[in-house]
């Protein structure tokens, strides 16, 4: 059946605001790989080079207050789709600027959670949410792989029992 899936989030958090607690809530290291950044260009390093990887990977990006990181925020998530388009993004913002935010920011984003006491919660569920996401498009691989293989030996066999019933036509 299905094996466990090892998950990577990488937490941007450069005021350490919330990473302790996305590691403490993710805890399990046989399912989570818990990597926080303080600088983008960590970040972006570390994405590229987990890029050739299979595995599911979630990039959790904190937001403040100031509208110059909305921008610069913006333009990571840009390169972080560039670089990986299956990796999963969560923008973690102030509850009270969150419309500005999805206005600024508004680039395959797979989740806005404002930051509050709740906040925690709802990142487990999205993060289970997008681990169903990965899991499924990795099955529907190799359902079409299979299938593809099926398709083959009926169209194979259909082709030898013709080849077979023209030229030893005493056994049909």
């Amino acid at each position: 059946m299905a094996r466990n899936i090892k998950t990577h989030l990488f937490c941007y958090d450069d005021h350490r605001g919330f990473a302790e607690d996305v590691r403490k809530r993710f805890s399990d290291t046989s399912k989570y790989t818990v990597i926080s950044f303080p600088t983008k260009e960590q970040y972006i390093n570390h994405i590229e080079q987990e890029k050739k990887h299979n595995f599911c990977k979630i990039a959790i990006l904190g937001l403040h207050d100031n509208k110059e990181q909305y921008e610069l925020i913006d333009q990571l998530t840009m390169q972080i789709k560039k670089i990986d388009h299956r990796t999963g993004l969560i923008l973690i913002g102030p509850a009270d600027k969150m419309d500005d935010i999805k206005k600024t920011v508004k680039y395959n984003i797979d989740a806005y959670i404002p930051k509050n006491t709740n906040s925690i919660l709802r990142i487990n569920n999205i993060v289970k949410k997008l681990i169903s996401e990965h899991s499924i498009r990795v099955f529907r691989k190799r359902r079409n792989f299979s299938l593809y293989a099926l398709l083959t030996f009926l169209l194979l066999s259909v082709l030898l029992v013709l080849i077979a019933h023209y030229k030893l036509p005493q056994y049909f």
